[in-house]
């Protein structure tokens, strides 16, 4: 039996710098709603089973005008998510341990990134399979400076070792299992939880270094009026 590869595909957010009455992932791109785009790469790629998880309001129209309306048989649950980005990938990858099976590997992929690929997804599950946990990112392009708390540049990193990070990013489903508990644990008790994406749960929670793998400059992730005009302008382009 091969090893088994999931996805949690996060569609919880509110999108509220989209200045629009609806959650951003649900915005039309050409016809589809955007959260569309991603669930159809991972339903066209190894992963067997996603876990959906959006907002509890949202739970119906997922089923109904998601999952069921295109067909997304990978989908095999729709789930709440939680006060914070956290708290659904948790939920996230529980659902996923009551699962007959659970996966040997996990993604996790932000809904409103429409442009990941299969190439993208390639190169995740191969860097996973050799024992690295590893995140989709890019070389930034501009110089980054580094600001201090009234906004004078302190530093200035070399610009050849700055990534911007992306989703999916990829893991040992027990390793990052455990890394979420354990976060959750720690909250519980009082700590405070500042993490931004989940390789930083790994690296914090577990001690774990993150490789970084080649994404693309197109998996932007939609979340001003702008990002959809530019993703609009991507769709055209890979339409020709």
């Amino acid at each position: 039996m091969g090893k088994k590869y999931a996805a949690v595909v996060l569609s919880a957010g509110k999108g509220t710098r989209m200045n629009a009455e609806v959650s951003k992932q649900y915005l039309l791109l050409e016809e589809q709603p955007i959260l569309c785009y991603s669930l159809q790469a991972f339903q066209q790629s190894m992963i067997e089973e996603i876990i959906l998880v959006c907002g509890e309001e949202d739970i119906a129209y997922c089923h109904s005008e998601i999952v069921e309306k295109y067909g997304f048989s990978k989908v095999k649950a729709v789930i709440p998510g939680g006060k914070e980005r956290y708290h659904s990938v948790c939920y996230g990858l529980q659902e996923l341990a009551q699962q007959p099976r659970q996966p040997d590997y996990v993604m996790i992929h932000d809904g409103a990134r429409p442009f990941v690929d299969q190439g993208i997804i390639a190169r995740c599950a191969k860097m996973v399979e050799q024992g690295h946990p590893c995140v989709a990112g890019m070389p930034v392009k501009d110089t980054i400076k580094i600001a201090d708390e009234h906004q004078f540049a302190v530093d200035t990193p070399k610009r050849s070792l700055v990534w911007q990070v992306q989703t999916p990013q990829a893991f040992a489903f027990p390793l990052i299992l455990q890394a979420y508990q354990e976060l959750l644990k720690s909250e519980k008790n009082g700590k405070p939880v500042s993490v931004t994406d989940d390789a930083m749960v790994l690296e914090t929670v577990m001690n774990k270094q993150v490789r970084l793998v080649e994404g693309s400059y197109r998996n932007i992730k939609i979340t001003t009026p702008e990002d959809l005009e530019i993703a609009r302008v991507f769709l055209r382009e890979k339409d020709k």
